[in-house]
């Protein structure tokens, strides 16, 4: 049986690759930290429409203390893939930001999935094709203005996915980052139309990338025939920044 977790899964992204995995056989984690309704309501649909897989529901906050998320983690069936869709950003100054908000950036984007890819690594090298996929940003390439803790967190995965990868390629496990640009979803609902209508004009594609979009591409990374791509950003931008 195939088994991932995807973990910010009642997110739009996370959402839709839960959605597209399910689908496809695969049973699955749901990680949630506040949408337990979501995460439960997603886990329910899918027992219903996939009564041969399984499916659960998994709540961490990736702030919680080093021990909690050990705990959590050792408590996990064996996986096929980690699949890390979370993350957070704070649209201001650098100057104007609290040093806490920087830390949370920091943590939820970039420290604790590096942790706990630490601790998944004795079980996901024992897999023919493990896999671990983190959905970065085209900002982790070139970064923007008003953004540059998000930035430097983004661009922290890569980093890490690049030496890593090197680390474990020879158990076939790979690691790779989704690098996606500006994607329809309520993360970005915090501009308003006049704003996102800006964007759209910017990219060369003509519009904001669906989740379907990025889907699309954790699935070609999940495929057994994938082992020989690691330690890669793909960015999916619409042409948009790089």
């Amino acid at each position: 049986m195939k088994r991932a977790i995807v973990f910010g899964a009642t997110g739009g992204i996370g959402k839709a690759i839960a959605a597209q995995l399910a689908a496809k056989g695969w049973s699955l984690y749901i990680h949630f930290n506040h949408s337990s309704q979501e995460a439960e309501k997603m886990v329910a649909e899918f027992i219903d429409k996939y009564p041969s897989q399984e499916f659960f529901p998994l709540k961490l906050d990736f702030l919680a203390e080093d021990e909690v998320i050990k705990t959590t983690v050792a408590s996990l069936l064996p996986l096929n893939a980690a699949i890390f869709t979370q993350g957070i950003t704070n649209y201001q100054f650098l100057g104007s930001q609290e040093l806490t908000q920087i830390e949370k950036i920091m943590q939820i984007n970039l420290l604790v999935p590096i942790k706990i890819t630490s601790l998944l690594e004795s079980q996901l090298l024992k897999r023919k094709h493990g896999r671990i996929i983190f959905i970065g940003s085209v900002y982790g390439g070139q970064a923007g203005a008003l953004e540059s803790v998000y930035s430097a967190s983004k661009g922290g995965l890569s980093s890490f996915a690049q030496g890593y990868a090197r680390e474990v390629a020879s158990a076939h496990l790979t690691v790779n980052v989704i690098a996606p640009g500006a994607v329809d979803t309520p993360m970005n609902a915090i501009f308003d139309a006049e704003t996102l209508n800006e964007v759209k004009n910017e990219i060369p594609a003509g519009r904001l990338a669906e989740p379907s979009d990025i889907v699309f591409w954790v699935e070609n990374l999940l495929d057994k025939r994938s082992d020989y791509l690691t330690g890669q950003t793909i960015y999916v931008d619409g042409g948009w920044l790089v």
